[in-house]
């Protein structure tokens, strides 16, 4: 798969010839950041870190926000290797701090070694100093501790020459279960259906920002199809992973969804389809995934309009329930403003809405038996999202927040603000 790459100077997104002459500067990250999380994870590099030259944590954390990160750049220490777990990263890239004291203190399932490598010799400080070290041993020792190699051949690095397909090889059967992502030189989709055969991923930055690869034609390079027309099979599926339906992609409607960022489909009946176009039931991309044979796509959206469904439901299979259906129900009261509404007069009496939440986290404090946790469970789910709408907080939302919530290492002791006698 793709792993774009933002590497960060002064705030700003550049690309560097060889780690050393700038080729680009695309100025503020997180427009990119938002066209690149349809790949799926970022690759964040704060190059001003690594080379000791100072730092653009604010702008990282920024990107946290956007999209699903992996950050590198000057992590050195335990404590800022676990401040950046904390932060929401999903992966942390280290560096010279890749030695066993550090990594036995980390989660080895978030953590990338970087090797960048100057023709097979291991280079560190910002790729300015060599170290007289070979990739593949250097791979050996750590290959037990870390989940994946980052490995950089800087020699390639911005030239778009290419990858040395027997030299990635020879990493890969190096790297034991831990995954490599390899970067330097890859250019083309056949680059990276080649590496993710070989079970790699391809990181990717100047082919990227100079055009000369297409965002669209990367994500999609692994796809394989055993059908005749060469349509993969993709499944639309909102921001809870329901699926709201099934549809069919090309690489001219991958292409354009890419470009547009919305949902855009192959027809069989009428060709290029733009979800939406005529019904008004629109789609925001949000994430493309391709399945494990890599002969079927997961469009990840948010839904606009009724639905997805041409009958006017939300799924080709009716209506979903649960906790999205009600959070969909609030949203949908708080713009008509019905009268006779208790939901309305909760988001008008703010007074009202504390009461309720307090009153009903307290009866679920309280409750014993099964059946009354699950109706007090469900009357304070119900005034939560009241909250959450009045205030502007869609369900998503906060489903993300608890995601990353749960990327976080270290844990807060989680003791009461009150004291122990005004709780009770």
């Amino acid at each position: 798969m793709i792993i774009p790459s933002i590497d960060l100077m002064n705030g700003a997104a550049v690309q560097l010839i060889g780690g050393r002459e700038k080729a680009f500067d695309a100025g503020d990250p997180i427009p990119l950041a938002e066209k690149f999380r349809l790949a799926g994870e970022i690759a964040v590099i704060d190059l001003d870190a690594a080379t000791g030259c100072g730092e653009n944590s604010d702008v990282i954390h920024k990107l946290l926000r956007v999209g699903r990160c992996r950050v590198g750049g000057g992590i050195r220490t335990v404590d800022v290797a676990l401040d950046w777990l904390d932060a929401g990263a999903e992966k942390i890239i280290l560096g010279t701090a890749a030695v066993p004291d550090v990594l036995r203190h980390l989660p080895r399932d978030r953590v990338i070694a970087a090797l960048d490598a100057d023709s097979g010799e291991i280079m560190t400080h910002g790729w300015r100093q060599r170290t007289g070290r070979r990739v593949i041993d250097r791979m050996k020792e750590l290959r037990d501790l870390v989940g994946g190699f980052l490995v950089t051949f800087i020699e390639r690095e911005g030239r778009m020459t290419g990858i040395d397909r027997r030299r990635v090889s020879e990493i890969v059967g190096a790297s034991g279960d831990a995954r490599v992502t390899i970067a330097g030189g890859i250019t083309t989709p056949g680059d990276i259906a080649w590496l993710d055969g070989l079970g790699a991923d391809a990181q990717v930055g100047m082919a990227l920002y100079s055009g000369r690869l297409d965002l669209a034609d990367a994500i999609g390079a692994p796809l394989v199809s055993d059908r005749p027309d060469g349509l993969w099979p993709t499944v639309v599926a909102d921001q809870h992973g329901q699926a709201l339906g099934l549809a069919w992609s090309n690489r001219e409607s991958l292409r354009e969804a890419v470009r547009m960022c919305c949902g855009v489909y192959h027809s069989r009946q009428r060709g290029l389809w733009v979800k939406g176009a005529s019904s008004g039931a629109t789609q925001e991309l949000l994430q493309i995934a391709l399945d494990c044979d890599r002969d079927c796509l997961r469009f990840t959206v948010r839904q606009q309009g009724p639905g997805f469904c041409h009958l006017g439901t939300r799924t080709c299979w009716g209506r979903t329930g649960g906790i999205s259906e009600l959070a969909g129900r609030l949203r949908t009261v708080r713009e008509i403003r019905p009268t006779s509404s208790y939901t309305c007069r909760l988001f008008d009496d703010p007074q009202l809405l504390r009461a309720k939440l307090i009153e009903e986290a307290g009866e679920l404090a309280d409750a014993i038996d099964r059946g009354h946790v699950i109706s007090e469970a469900a009357d304070l789910i119900y005034f939560t999202l009241v909250a959450a709408t009045r205030g502007g907080a869609s369900f998503p939302a906060i489903e993300a927040e608890l995601n990353r919530r749960a990327l976080a290492v270290r844990r807060r002791p989680g003791n009461a603000k009150c004291s122990r006698k005004e709780c009770l």
